[in-house]
C-alpha cells in the first residue's frame, strides 16, 4: 500500500494535515483558461447524465466566450443542440488546481446558414460557442521545499 499524506482517524475517515485549496480569483481563473489548451467538455446526455469529450479550445477573456471545433455528427454536438448547458473543465499546474467554466452553448453552422458570412468547413465542421455565466475552481498553494 502507498504512502499517504492524509492519515486515518478512528471513525475511518482521512485528515489532511496539508494546505487546503484556495478559491482562486476571477482573473486568475481566465489567466488558468487562456494558458491551457486542452480541457473536458461536459454536456448532458438525453438521460440527464453527464458526458465528457477531451477537446482542444479557445478562450477569449474580454467577451468571456469559449470556441470549441468538432464535426457536426459529434454526440456533444447532438446534445448541445438539444440541451445547451455546458461546462468546461481545464486542469492547472498540478493535480489540485482547476478551472471550469460553465454557460450555454450554440452551435454555429456555415452549412445551416447559423454562422453569417462564414463558409463551409471541411468535414462539416461547426464551432461550439460557449457564453459563459460562470467561473470557479481552486489551487493548492504548497511552499517550495529546500
Amino acid at each position: 500500500m502507498s504512502e499517504r499524506t492524509a492519515t486515518e482517524t478512528t471513525t475511518g475517515t482521512t485528515r489532511n494535515d496539508g494546505p487546503a485549496p484556495r478559491v482562486l480569483t476571477d482573473q486568475e481563473l481566465s489567466r488558468l483558461l487562456g494558458q491551457q489548451q486542452f480541457g473536458v467538455l461536459a454536456s448532458v446526455r438525453s438521460t440527464g447524465h453527464p458526458h465528457l469529450s477531451t477537446v482542444l479550445y479557445d478562450w477569449n477573456a474580454e467577451e468571456r466566450v469559449l470556441r470549441v471545433s468538432s464535426t457536426a455528427d459529434r454526440l456533444k454536438v447532438r446534445q448541445l443542440r438539444r440541451d445547451p448547458h455546458a461546462s468546461l473543465h481545464v486542469s492547472g499546474p498540478d493535480v489540485w488546481s482547476f478551472a471550469v467554466a460553465e454557460g450555454e452553448a450554440e452551435i454555429l453552422d456555415p452549412a445551416d446558414g447559423s454562422a453569417p458570412g462564414e463558409q463551409p468547413l471541411p468535414d462539416r465542421r461547426v464551432v461550439i460557442l460557449i457564453r459563459v455565466s460562470r467561473l470557479y475552481g481552486t489551487a493548492l498553494d504548497i511552499p517550495a521545499q529546500d
